[in-house]
């Protein structure tokens, strides 16, 4: 599974602190106890109170390199703060996120192209949230021809099937876990799968509880990668053992500890 650190984000009120303040260290932190737990990428996110995301994201980007080489994940609604924080780049990136929108393929895909970044589609439109798999397929298949029409290399490519709160939208999450194994045969070779892991548990009471066992549901479907909370210890543990229980790991006794090094 390739994790991605969501915690830098300026929703969260002590990222916007740092922000705000210009605090390095806050932000560094942050960075390097995700990675330390396990986390292969950092989505940095300016949050909505930022007043100049172009101004804040290439800030974040370099904040944060100056302590790792890990991979950067740049989410932002607005084209020119990711391109802000591309230029600003030496590590490898993600851009986070396009729609199936014509206007936003136009911009994003040939941005992914010309930094050599990876890119993340939500299968999702203008038109709001998809109400099943099927229109969650007509939109992620749009992505992809998209993609490979611009030249864009379609094994950089995640396609995010849009994961809902369980007490929004509980009847699509069974849709949702089709959708991530129908996204792998849409194409060969094949786009990758994400989830915003977080989302499925919003508003709930027991919301580390929903986020595991859908966690392990997901990477039973094929899951190959999704934005947490890495420093919830429980939930990488479910992640650790529903991959090995898939046979993506090795067993033996210590398999914890072993993946935490590997």
């Amino acid at each position: 599974m390739f994790v991605i650190g969501e915690l830098i984000n300026g929703m969260y009120a002590s990222v916007a602190r740092a922000l705000q303040d210009k605090d390095k260290k806050a932000v560094q932190k942050l960075a390097l106890d995700q990675i330390g737990a396990g986390a292969d990428a950092l989505d940095l996110n300016c949050g909505p109170a930022s007043r100049q995301p172009a101004v804040d994201m290439p800030w974040l980007v370099e904040t944060v390199q100056e302590v790792t080489a890990t991979m950067l994940v740049l989410d932002s609604s607005k084209p020119q703060a990711v391109e802000a924080g591309l230029k600003a780049a030496k590590n490898p990136c993600m851009i986070n996120s396009t729609t199936a929108d014509k206007a936003k393929l136009d911009i994003l895909v040939p941005l992914a192209i010309k930094y050599k970044a990876r890119l993340i589609g939500l299968a999702m439109d203008s038109k709001g949230i998809p109400r099943d798999k099927d229109q969650r397929l007509e939109l992620a298949a749009t992505i992809v021809a998209a993609c490979v029409d611009a030249g864009f290399p379609v094994r950089d490519l995640y396609l995010d099937p849009i994961l809902l709160p369980v007490n929004v939208g509980q009847a699509q999450l069974a849709w949702i876990l089709e959708a991530i194994r129908e996204f792998r045969v849409i194409s060969e070779p094949s786009p990758k799968t994400v989830v915003g892991l977080s989302n499925v548990s919003q508003g709930t009471r027991h919301r580390g509880l929903v986020n595991r066992a859908f966690l392990a549901m997901a990477v039973s479907a094929g899951l190959d990668a999704a934005i947490l909370d890495p420093l919830d210890r429980e939930l990488m543990d479910t992640m650790i053992t529903a991959e090995l229980l898939m046979n993506k790991q090795i067993f033996c006794d210590s398999y914890l500890e072993a993946y935490r090094k590997k």
